[in-house]
């Protein structure tokens, strides 16, 4: 009697060994970044003795909301590849090849930034650093990063050193404004998709620019960054896409090189938290301006204290850790008030893990 397979059961049998991989993939990030970090503090507790220690050690219940946060963020994240928001192969998509060439980096710059801790420089450059025509702002050492955010070394170790931070699960984080952005951009549906323009602000090394082509295979895609280096990542990154660049530009984004109402969806990751007051209502007026009329704004960042009361501690350990010298502020800013100050009208906001979202949509 010959046999006949059961195209269903094959289906559900391959979705559920991927869905086992992904987790694996997961779980696996996970548990070296926890090892990385505690050899990291380590160290650094016994090269700086006297290193304020941690104010706000957190109670083992709030690691354990923590971790089903994170978990549930990865639920989600297989969830919206299931839906077609973007491919299965992108949840596996890593920087492996950077990731073994430079992590040995990550530990030899360590000596670095403990001089600049004991010494509290944090807006030390390189003598061959341009520092000009930049804002003072920007001219920090965020997260005690050698040459801040203007040398090739700290583009090559960014991406590594974000997903150590976050557990594993940065990606994740960045692939939350998908969704909303797939679903504002129902309002175009009669634009065929070549005509569809979207911009990333502030692309930094392109990660999220890499996740818009691979949810809008067809769309026009635009990058700006005041990062030089960090364009030359970018765009080393998304060469290994064949499919048509994004157009990348160096540029602040309180001033966007673009015309008024040019894109039909806009994004921001991480940025927000890296600026004063004063920039961040510039920046969501430029985006404001360079958007179309039933066009998308969705900007993605850290959790904000109103969000987590509970999370207090954690959200000082990160200021008081980190050189963020703009995050106590953001933490307490009212981003959709800013957004409906600039002309928007706000959707909605979501929580994953320790970031947060906001969707809103220019009116017609």
């Amino acid at each position: 009697m010959q046999s006949t397979s059961n195209p269903d059961l094959l289906s559900s049998f391959s979705e559920t060994l991927t869905k086992l991989a992904y987790q694996g993939f997961q779980q696996g990030k996970s548990v070296f970044s926890l090892a990385h970090k505690t050899i990291s503090d380590s160290l650094t507790d016994a090269a700086i003795p006297s290193r304020e220690s941690v104010p706000f050690p957190l109670s083992p219940d709030l690691l354990l909301k923590l971790q089903e946060n994170r978990n549930q963020l990865c639920e989600i994240d297989w969830e919206d590849s299931q839906k077609g928001v973007y491919p299965v192969e992108i949840l596996f998509d890593s920087f492996l090849p950077d990731f073994l060439r430079y992590y040995p980096e990550i530990w030899l710059d360590l000596p670095k930034i403990w001089a600049r801790l004991q010494r509290k420089e944090y807006q030390a450059f390189a003598d061959n650093i341009e520092k000009e025509g930049y804002p003072r702002y920007y001219l920090q050492n965020f997260h005690y990063q050698t040459d801040g955010y203007l040398s090739d070394l700290s583009a090559n170790l960014y991406d590594i050193q974000v997903d150590l931070l976050f557990n594993g699960v940065a990606d994740s984080m960045r692939r939350r404004i998908l969704a909303p952005l797939k679903e504002g951009l129902k309002a175009f549906s009669s634009v065929p998709d070549y005509q569809i323009k979207v911009l990333d602000v502030a692309c930094g090394t392109g990660r999220t620019l890499r996740g818009l082509r691979a949810a809008f295979p067809k769309a026009s895609l635009f990058g700006v960054d005041l990062s030089p280096a960090y364009l030359r990542k970018a765009n080393q990154l998304l060469s290994e896409n064949p499919r048509e660049l994004p157009q990348l530009t160096q540029s602040n984004a309180e001033d966007l090189p673009h015309p008024d109402s040019f894109f039909q969806g806009v994004s921001c990751v991480f940025l927000f938290h890296e600026l004063p007051g004063f920039a961040r209502q510039k920046v969501i007026d430029e985006c404001f301006r360079v958007t179309k009329p039933g066009g998308t704004f969705v900007i993605c960042d850290s959790i904000q204290l109103p969000d987590f009361p509970e999370f207090e501690g954690m959200l000082s350990n990160f200021s008081a850790m980190f050189h963020e010298p703009y995050y106590q502020d953001y933490i307490r800013d009212d981003l959709g008030e800013r957004l409906e100050k600039a002309g928007f009208e706000l959707m909605e906001t979501q929580l994953h893990f320790v970031s947060k979202y906001w969707v809103a949509r220019k009116s017609e």
